[in-house]
């Protein structure tokens, strides 16, 4: 099966966006819980729009601008956490299988902090007593890597594993092969293109898969060896390139670029 994140760039209804998804082909959405942790999310039922258009909720990624209060001891670090917990009863309640987060935010996050430790490890036991997983997403700055991979080592729960983001991993670090060193922990993708970081600050452009540089048959073995029988999915987005394209030709276009992935990995 293919899926794609229910925004691709166009600002439309959201019950259009998903009918447009549907319609290009594709069997999966990939949700956003909103800025307002969720309140929108619940208050419009999205995911029972999504699968009254026939498509599979394959996971939902939460808001991630103020993820750092997560390693504070302040109000604002004890109500993100709480906001953490909420998406992942949420996910139980609209049967939702996945969570996708940040582990940090930007160049200068707070310090690992022990309390922070112990929010991660409650968070991950509320997801093994609700039997939902939290995939973690490898981004784009040594730090926010080695945070991340701070996480993986410190628990072993199969409810908590990592979202792998192709286009981070093209755009700067391909040295941490999240791939091959936890294959068995993959939990979600986000598929997308870019330079590989040639072009400053705009290195995370979320091009159709082929219009970057990222090497997709290489991409799509190590993906394959792991043994994840998930969606190929894409997190693509109209940036420059596709302006002027309207958006059922670009749905069209990254349809079959997603299955020419699909193809790749069982090749």
């Amino acid at each position: 099966m293919i899926a794609i994140a229910d925004f691709f760039g166009y600002e439309l209804p959201y019950p259009e966006r998903l009918r447009l998804i549907a319609r290009a082909g594709f069997g999966g959405v990939l949700l956003w819980y909103g800025d307002d942790f969720g309140e929108v999310f619940r208050n419009e039922d999205r995911p029972g729009q999504a699968r009254a258009c026939g498509l599979r909720i394959e996971n939902i990624h939460v808001p991630f601008d103020e993820v750092n209060h997560i390693w504070e001891d302040t109000p604002d670090g004890q109500r993100v956490f709480e906001g953490y917990l909420n998406c992942l009863e949420d996910c139980a309640r609209f049967e939702i299988p996945t969570v996708v987060m940040h582990a940090d935010r930007g160049r200068s996050p707070p310090p690992v902090s022990e309390l922070g430790l112990e929010r991660w490890a409650a968070m991950i036991r509320h997801a093994e007593d609700l039997g939902v997983n939290i995939a973690i997403e490898n981004l784009r700055t040594a730090q926010q890597i080695d945070r991340a991979q701070l996480l993986l080592e410190r628990s072993d729960s199969p409810r908590f594993g990592f979202c792998y983001d192709s286009g981070h991993w093209n755009a700067r670090y391909k040295d941490f092969d999240w791939l091959t060193r936890w294959p068995h922990r993959l939990m979600a993708l986000h598929l997308h293109d870019n330079h590989g970081g040639e072009t400053p600050n705009h290195d995370d452009q979320h091009l159709l898969p082929f219009d970057g540089t990222t090497d997709w048959p290489a991409q799509m073995r190590a993906i394959a060896a792991t043994g994840y029988q998930g969606p190929v999915a894409l997190e693509i987005a109209r940036k420059v390139g596709y302006k002027l394209c309207r958006r059922e030709k670009f749905l069209a276009r990254a349809y079959d670029r997603a299955v020419k992935l699909e193809e790749l990995r069982h090749a």
